[in-house]
C-alpha cells in the first residue's frame, strides 16, 4: 500500500541546488510506491502552520531547506502530537543536525534514504513552549546565525557565519548566567553558551563525537567564560582543540533538564532561529521524541 508523503520545501535554503532537482526527488519517492504532496515556504512559520494543519494526514513528513527548515517542521509535529516519522533532505548553509547524523548532503542520497531507510529515534529538545532539534544558544556567534542576510548565507556557505561572529566579537558583552544542569550548577558572566545535542555549532566549534549520543536523553551543556587576557584566549583555544572542554574558562556538563536564570535582554537562537530571552526558562531533553527516516 503506498505511503502519503508530504515534502515541505524552502525554496530559498542554501545554494537552492534541491529546486533544481525537485522533479527527480519526487520522482524517486514515486517509484518507491509513495505519494507526494510538495509544500513550499514562503514565509517564516509556514512549514509549522502546514503540519499542524495538514500533517496527520500523512505517513511521513519530510522537509528540504537548512537547520531552520528542519526546526519548524519539528515544532510542527510534536506542537500538534503527530506520529508521523520525519525526513530530513539538507539543502542549508550549515546543516549542522545534518553532519552529526551523518546524513547525505547530496539531495538525491538523502531522498533515498528517506524512501530505504529505517525509523531511528533521536532526542528532541523543548526551550519554554518552544521545540527544537538540536541546539539553544546565546552570546558570541549566535547572533549571527539568524542575523546574516540570507543572501550572503547562500554565497558564502559557512565563511557568512565566521565573518560575522568574528565583526561582532568586540561589541559582544558577557551575559550573567545561572545555570542548574541537572542539580550542578553554573552562574557567572559568559561570552558564549550552548545547549546541545550535536557536535557541530553553527560550523564554527565542535564538540567530541564520542562525547555526544544524540539519543541518550541528555544535552551537551558548554558555557564560555569572556577573556580578559591572552592567556584566557589561549586557554579557551586549547580547551577546544583538544577537547578537553572543563577548564578554567569553561564550565561543561550533560544534562536533561537545565534551568537558566538570565537578563531577558540576552537573546537565544534555536536551530540557528532567533528567540527573545526570559528571565527564567526550563530546557528540556525530550527522550527518542522523533523519528527520523535514515540509514
Amino acid at each position: 500500500m503506498a505511503k502519503k508523503l508530504m515534502l515541505i520545501l524552502n525554496p530559498c535554503a542554501g545554494m537552492r541546488a534541491a529546486n533544481r532537482c525537485l522533479a527527480d526527488i519526487i520522482g524517486l519517492f514515486c517509484a518507491r510506491d509513495f505519494v507526494t504532496t510538495v509544500f513550499v515556504t514562503g514565509k517564516r512559520g509556514d512549514a509549522t502552520r502546514w503540519v499542524g494543519e495538514y500533517g496527520a494526514q500523512y505517513d511521513v513528513i519530510a522537509c528540504i531547506g537548512g537547520d531552520g527548515t528542519f526546526n519548524e517542521t519539528l515544532h510542527g509535529i510534536l506542537e500538534s502530537g503527530i506520529r508521523a516519522q520525519i525526513g530530513y533532505i539538507p539543502a542549508g548553509s550549515t546543516n549542522d543536525f545534518a553532519n552529526s547524523l551523518g546524513l547525505p548532503l547530496d539531495p538525491m542520497a538523502a531522498a533515498a534514504e528517506i524512501a530505504e531507510g529505517a525509523p531511528r529515534p533521536f532526542d528532541a529538545g523543548k526551550f519554554g513552549s518552544r521545540y527544537f532539534s538540536y541546539v539553544a544558544s546565546f552570546g558570541a556567534f549566535t547572533h549571527a546565525s539568524y542575523s546574516t542576510p540570507q543572501a550572503v548565507k547562500n554565497f558564502l556557505g559557512h565563511l557568512a557565519y565566521i565573518l560575522e561572529s568574528t565583526r561582532d566579537l568586540p561589541y559582544m558583552k558577557p551575559a550573567s548566567i545561572k545555570l542548574d544542569a541537572d542539580g550542578e550548577i553554573f552562574e557567572g558572566e559568559y561570552l558564549f553558551g550552548a545547549i546541545s545535542n550535536s557536535t557541530s555549532l553553527g560550523g564554527i566549534l565542535t564538540i567530541d563525537p564520542n562525547i555526544v549520543d544524540m539519543n541518550d536523553g541528555k544535552f551537551e551543556v558548554m558555557l564560555i567564560r569572556p577573556p580578559e587576557t591572552a592567556a584566557d584566549l589561549a586557554e579557551i583555544v586549547r580547551a577546544l582543540t583538544n577537547r578537553q572542554y572543563r577548564c578554567g574558562m569553561i564550565d561543561f556538563a550533560s544534562a536533561g533538564r537545565i534551568t537558566v536564570l538570565s537578563n531577558p535582554e540576552t537573546g537565544w537562537s534555536l536551530d540557528g532561529e532567533f528567540e527573545p530571552g526570559q528571565d527564567g526558562v526550563t530546557i528540556e531533553n525530550l527522550h527518542s521524541a522523533v523519528n527520523l527516516l535514515c540509514k
